[in-house]
Formats: structure tokens, sequence, C-alpha cells
């Protein structure tokens, strides 16, 4: 392309051969530019576009600000229990988490599990444990086993097995998961759902495969390796 420079000069100069462009080189270029201007579209376009976004097509059941929305699942169920869960604003809806594409841990599933996502804006836990089986061996992971107890805020859990015994004030079964109102979450219109003020769960048992919270302290954490899980 000309320079300003070049655009201003008289009327009538001929352009030194090495100025002159070689056949097709414009429209070489132009190709180049029209190629280069298209990958960068679609790279805005994409960096444009929330993680959430991108498997909203597979997972139109899977519930607003839930961790499976968050990132792709390693596919690899973990338990975790607790001799008692204590928490404030408690909400329950259904959910559809996603495997990362082509993980080994898919099965015939298309690397989707069918979850339960529970929400607690503030929780403790006591005797916390969390176990994962790598095959043949257990990572442990244990916390809050003395007088200080586990701590999280935002806590999210996708669970496909729940047990305990559980206590609830002021309950509502069967909100549309868009309305909610007690937690920090919400899930999609039409999906069924409950909340609570308050929730208690002793003898907590579940079996997760993802957990999210905004801030979890755990002390007295221990990690190891173990034949037996949780």
């Amino acid at each position: 392309m000309a320079s300003s420079s070049d655009a201003t000069s008289s009327a009538g100069s001929t352009p030194e051969p090495s100025e002159v462009p070689e056949s097709g080189s414009i429209s070489e270029s132009a190709e180049g530019s029209e190629r280069r201007g298209r990958v960068r579209l679609r790279r805005a376009a994409v960096m444009a576009v929330p993680a959430t976004a991108v498997a909203a097509g597979l997972m139109i059941m899977t519930a607003q600000g839930a961790l499976g929305v968050q990132f792709a699942i390693s596919g690899m169920p973990f338990t975790v229990t607790a001799t008692e869960l204590n928490g404030e604003g408690f909400a329950q809806y259904g959910g559809l988490d996603q495997m990362a594409e082509g993980s080994p841990n898919e099965g015939d599933t298309g690397g989707q599990v069918l979850v339960v996502v529970s929400a607690i804006k503030k929780a403790t836990l006591t005797k916390l444990c969390q176990s994962v089986d790598l095959g043949g061996t257990n990572l442990l992971i244990r916390a809050g086993e003395g007088s200080q107890k586990v701590s999280a805020v935002n806590l999210t859990t996708d669970s496909t097995e729940l047990s305990g015994d559980a206590s609830f004030d002021n309950i509502e079964i069967g909100n549309d998961a868009s309305t909610l109102d007690k937690s920090h979450s919400q899930g999609p219109k039409g999906v069924f759902s409950q909340q609570a003020d308050t929730v208690r769960i002793a003898n907590l048992r579940q079996t997760n495969y993802a957990t999210t919270a905004a801030v979890f302290k755990l002390p007295g954490l221990k990690l190891s390796f173990s034949d037996k899980g949780c």
C-alpha cells in the first residue's frame, strides 16, 4: 500500500520499479489480511463467550452458578463425609455436569452426569473426610477433627448420592429453581427445587463430582494415601 507521502506526491510522477507491486501481490495480501481478520474475530468470539455458554447446548438443564458449569469435571466421583453439617441459606435443584471432551471416564454417558446441586451460603462441618479412589489406593483428606470446624462460604456441591439425618427451618419445596433467593445460587426456569433458611445434617455422606466455595477453611488439614476411603 502507498504511504501518505506517496499520496501527496506531484501528479504524473512515476513510482520506482521497487514500488510497483508484483502481479497478484495485492490480492494475496488482501486474502491474507482477510484470513487473519477471520482468525482474530474467531478468537475474540471465543474469549467473549463465558465457559458456561460453551456447553449450554448440551446442558440446558444445568443450573447457573453450579460448579459443573464452571469447568469440565474429571468424571471421577469422590466421597465426602462429616459427623455434622450446619448451614445457613440452603438451596437444592437438579443439574447436569460435563466432562472434558474425549475423557476416558465418560463411558457411554457422552461425558454427562446428572447431579443434585446443593448450595449453602454459610456452612460448618465437623470431622470432614474426603476420599477419591485412584485405583488400588485412595487419596484421603481429613480436617476439622479438633476444636475448630471446617467452614465454607458459598459452598456448592454436585452430588449423585446424599444421605444423613436432616432437619430444616422454614423449608419451601417445589419452587421454580430460577426463583430461589435464600442461598447464593439459582437454577434454570422450570426446574424443581427446594430451599430453607437453615439446614442441619448429621452423619452426612455424599458421592460428589464437584465442589466449589468462595472461602473454604480446613483447620488441621491432613492429606495422605490409604487403602480405605471415607
